[in-house]
């Protein structure tokens, strides 16, 4: 066991003085295996110093690129995008009101007054936020035109976590398959719409729907659940005050 020893000690036996030099023999073999590795790690750096380089040069202009796209691309799309849909997101806003709903929500999808319509919108800008945005308007139009697949086509094609957009999105798709006779497709984007945010407005419309189509569907167990959930969680909203019927009707069922 090596034992620490003052500067200028001298051994004063023969074993004292084997025993320091096998310390420092050791030590040097330390250092010499440092210096080796050090050695070999400069001699891999110098030879392969070009593909570092390349990689590193790679990484910058992918970074670079990123934000230049970013800032110079991306940016001043979304604002030409969003400025070119003020009139027909107006227009849509105004066929929501239900004057001229029709030929309103046509020319919010079409463009009007040389204007350009969410179609236009999608297919010009469709890789921007606005792009993304203009297919839900699109959906909603295309729903209240009755148009139910060009509606579930479009609604799909949104993307978003907004807490009110997103959960609407999905129960448009449902309604839409409601309309085409496709409950179960129906009821799984109820689900997903009531899921999507958990909110005063949206959750408990979508529970409800999700209810009704269960009763249509044979599936009661799961229509008593959602209805007693509204019951306790949403007591205060309107559906609340058109649970107790069906709570009786399914329990009905079930006995």
């Amino acid at each position: 066991m090596a034992t620490y020893k003052k500067r200028g000690y001298k051994p004063k036996s023969k074993k004292e003085k084997e025993e320091i030099a096998e310390e420092n023999s050791a030590t040097a073999e330390v250092f010499n295996t440092l210096d080796e590795g050090a050695s070999k790690t400069e001699e891999w750096f110098v030879k392969n110093q070009n593909y570092i380089i390349g990689v590193i040069a790679v990484i910058a202009v992918v970074v670079l690129g990123y934000l230049g796209y970013k800032k110079f691309i991306a940016e001043p799309q979304q604002k030409e995008a969003m400025n070119e849909m003020y009139q027909a997101k107006k227009y849509f806003e105004e066929a929501t009101n239900g004057v001229a709903s029709d030929s309103l929500y046509n020319m919010a999808l079409n463009g009007g007054e040389g204007k350009y319509g969410m179609l236009d919108i999608i297919d010009q800008y469709g890789s921007t936020p606005a792009g993304n945005l203009a297919n839900y308007y699109a959906g909603m139009a295309y729903l209240n035109l009755k148009d139910y697949q060009n509606a579930v086509t479009y609604l799909g094609n949104f993307s978003g976590d907004d807490k009110m957009l997103g959960p609407i999105a999905k129960g448009g798709i449902g309604d839409a398959f409601v309309q085409l006779e496709q409950l179960p497709e129906a009821l799984e984007y109820y689900e997903k719409a009531f899921k999507a945010n958990v909110n005063e407005f949206t959750t408990p419309m979508y529970l409800l729907k999700a209810a009704r189509v269960a009763i249509d569907l044979g599936e009661n167990a799961k229509a008593l659940e959602y209805l007693n959930r509204i019951k306790s969680e949403f007591s205060s909203s309107t559906e609340a005050t058109q649970v107790d019927v069906l709570i009786g009707m399914v329990e009905a069922k079930l006995q």
